[in-house]
């Protein structure tokens, strides 16, 4: 089996536990962020990004150069250890279309790894509990598929249609809400 199969089959089943058992609490995932494959495919995602080094300066040709594994065994052992902290982020600001500039975050790829790896955990979980009528930051969907079942639900006869302007919503202070206050129903 490659990573991304040992991945896709721990998600299966996190996702079917969240869906079978809708109180089911998940107290123990900590754990599951350093184990070895979920670590390798972590990365093997976060490269296929091509992103650009963070405040640390390193890139993926240097991590090559140096050892991805070591790489991640230090990650794992930090994690393991409970040792691990993230790095500051790099801002740096990009041009919006609208000719206005938008900040932008770039942490360490040591950083993405982790958040990667902690996304692959928790995401099948989260997934479980949305709404099928749910679009935004979904795998798998896109605001075409959003399109589309609007699309589908006016021929049907539905006409009502709920409109929310985000604009710039994720640039504003009130979306950073402090993790305590954010913590979802299933005690994440």
């Amino acid at each position: 089996m490659t990573d991304d199969e040992r991945v896709r089959d721990l998600q299966r089943k996190l996702y079917r536990k969240a869906k079978e058992e809708e109180s089911y609490r998940f107290y123990v995932l900590y754990d599951k962020l350093s184990v070895p494959y979920v670590l390798r495919e972590a990365y093997s995602r976060v490269k296929a990004n091509h992103g650009a080094p963070g405040t640390d300066g390193v890139t993926f040709k240097d991590l090559e150069a140096e050892g991805e594994a070591e790489f991640l065994e230090t990650i794992r052992k930090e994690l393991v250890e409970r040792s691990y902290r993230p790095s500051a982020v790099k801002r740096v600001m990009i041009p919006k279309p609208n000719g206005k500039m938008r900040p932008l975050g770039i942490p360490t790829i040591k950083d993405r790894v982790v958040q990667m790896a902690c996304k692959m955990i928790i995401e099948p979980i989260f997934e479980a509990d949305f709404q099928d009528s749910s679009y935004g930051f979904r795998p798998k969907r896109s605001a075409k598929d959003a399109v589309r079942e609007i699309k589908e639900n006016l021929n049907a006869g539905r006409e009502r249609v709920y409109d929310a302007d985000l604009s710039s919503y994720l640039d504003t202070p009130s979306y950073c809400t402090p993790f305590h206050e954010s913590v979802s129903k299933r005690g994440i």
